[in-house]
């Protein structure tokens, strides 16, 4: 089995905005949008293939355990630094509110 890396999105998302060429805010809210559901849906993703593992593993399929156990550990890697990277996104967001006008 090959060791894959955990990731909660996928680098070439990210597009680098040139000095150059001017976005529109509509056009940044739709791609920070964008890649915000393609990090939930990686989460998401991690969590099914979990559940599946989980589900052979108890039906008495042919699965090795280590395969559950990495499978589990992926989907709660991701779903704890989601958690952490909300918290310090309402962290930001509070203090932004904090300082006065």
């Amino acid at each position: 089995m090959a060791i894959e890396s955990v990731s909660l999105f996928n680098p070439s998302q990210i597009n680098p905005v040139s000095t150059t060429s001017k976005v529109s805010s509509a056009e940044a809210q739709e791609k920070f949008g964008d890649f915000l559901k393609g990090a939930i849906d990686s989460v998401n993703a991690n969590q099914k293939a979990s559940d599946v593992a989980t589900e052979k593993l108890i039906r008495g399929e042919n699965i090795e355990l280590h395969d559950v156990m990495i499978a589990s550990q992926k989907a709660s890697i991701t779903l704890n630094a989601t958690l952490e990277i909300r918290n310090k996104v309402i962290e930001a967001y509070q203090e932004i509110m904090r300082m006065p006008v």
